[in-house]
């Protein structure tokens, strides 16, 4: 996929959000919401090592969005972010009303990387955003990062496995 070069700053920042949860002892994700007009309107890491599963960056980000935008700024927006959203994220998103997602990396990719690596299977399957919200515009990967995000979870998760 190619994106515009208005886009890749919003994917550089997601990079820099995984990398800042990887440096904080949690999964490499990161995620950022952009309104209409280009104004970065929130962002997150992911927040799982608090022990709550659910604290994934894009849940939050769809949480934020409907107390804080209206339906149609939440249609208007996009989710930029590191990886492709997960069932549970992909549902908020669509239930929130927010428009299209742009990832770096997809759930395919980050499901091979896993295995390569010997990481047990989640349990909750890894879909496509697609699958499960289809009326979502959804954009990625986006090669010229991804191996930046690859090589996040492969610090992560091979620090994991090899220990």
């Amino acid at each position: 996929m190619v994106v515009k070069d208005t886009e890749l700053p919003y994917l550089r920042r997601c990079v820099e959000l995984a990398a800042e949860a990887l440096r904080a002892g949690d999964e490499p994700f990161g995620s950022v919401l952009v309104g209409g007009d280009g104004t970065v309107l929130a962002e997150d890491r992911n927040r799982v090592a608090s022990g709550d599963r659910t604290r994934h960056p894009e849940f939050a980000l769809a949480r934020w969005s409907t107390t804080r935008l209206t339906p149609g700024e939440r249609a208007a927006a996009t989710v930029y972010t590191s990886g492709e959203h997960c069932p549970m994220c992909a549902a908020a998103h669509a239930w929130a009303g927010l428009g299209r997602i742009v990832y770096v990396a997809s759930s395919e990719q980050l499901v091979d990387w896993l295995s390569a690596l010997g990481v047990p299977a989640p349990p909750v399957r890894a879909l496509p955003v697609r699958e499960v919200a289809p009326g979502i515009a959804v954009e990625g990967p986006v090669p010229e990062l991804t191996e930046q995000i690859r090589a996040l979870h492969l610090t992560f998760h091979g620090d994991r496995t090899t220990g």
